[in-house]
């Protein structure tokens, strides 16, 4: 990116981050990715080429430190001090956007694959059972073909995503549409209420049905709370105005 020519520590900022898709290899960091297929797997639609330019440019600025992996050989990328401290930014980008820019997701923003990618990383593990394995299965009738079902195979608390049926018995199947569970996942509609209204439709043992609100931590901006009013300019955003202006 091109500088700003300004001595503003928020031009600085964006000088580095403003790039597009930078910060969203920033939040695949900060949700616990470390290798580049898993990077890549949060950012679909980022091509292979800009996912390691925007990697190699994290690096230069010292916010992302490449290591080798358990095995030795296989590279892993970190979050340096610098890097950990953008979460606020990252998790408070979203919080805003929740709260003001709150709405349904378009059709072409729905990915089945990066929801089932969410959920996977954001089931409450403790929650989940240990005595017994549980397949899960999620059908999304108006999902584009090849991207119709997922299975979540729970395994002693850990969880694998599956693109292709794993073999076993399926313990629960949930029925829906990709924009309702997506809608679920955002905190726009609760799945006790979707089960109830069969928007979700639930079959399969009874007792696993019961516990998935519990096992389903949601985004983690689906309780942001939505102001009465999206009319007007609080105080508040008014002082920080006035001391991001000073400051610059």
């Amino acid at each position: 990116m091109k500088s700003y020519g300004q001595f503003c520590p928020v031009a600085q900022a964006m000088e580095v981050l403003g790039e597009r898709w930078t910060l969203l290899v920033v939040r695949e960091l900060l949700c616990g990715s470390r290798r580049f297929n898993e990077l890549a797997r949060g950012v679909p639609l980022m091509s292979r080429t800009m996912l390691s330019q925007r990697l190699r440019s994290l690096e230069a600025s010292a916010i992302v430190e490449r290591r080798k992996g358990a095995d030795g050989v296989t590279p892993e990328y970190h979050l340096t001090r610098a890097g950990l401290e953008l979460r606020a930014i990252v998790e408070g980008c979203g919080l805003w956007a929740a709260r003001w820019l709150r709405r349904d997701p378009r059709p072409d923003e729905l990915d089945a694959g990066l929801l089932m990618w969410d959920i996977r990383r954001n089931l409450v593990r403790d929650a989940l059972p240990r005595d017994r394995d549980v397949l899960i299965e999620f059908f999304f009738s108006d999902a584009p073909r090849g991207a119709t079902r997922f299975w979540l195979h729970v395994k002693r608390g850990e969880v694998d995503l599956c693109l292709t049926h794993p073999g076993f018995t399926v313990d629960v199947q949930l029925d829906t549409t990709l924009l309702t569970m997506t809608r679920v996942w955002l905190g726009h509609e609760r799945l006790e209420d979707a089960i109830r209204s069969r928007t979700v439709r639930a079959s399969g043992n009874r007792r696993w049905i019961a516990q998935l609100p519990s096992w389903l931590a949601l985004s983690a901006f689906a309780g942001a709370a939505v102001p009465a009013s999206r009319g007007g300019t609080a105080g508040t955003s008014r002082n920080a105005r006035r001391r991001v202006t000073a400051e610059a």
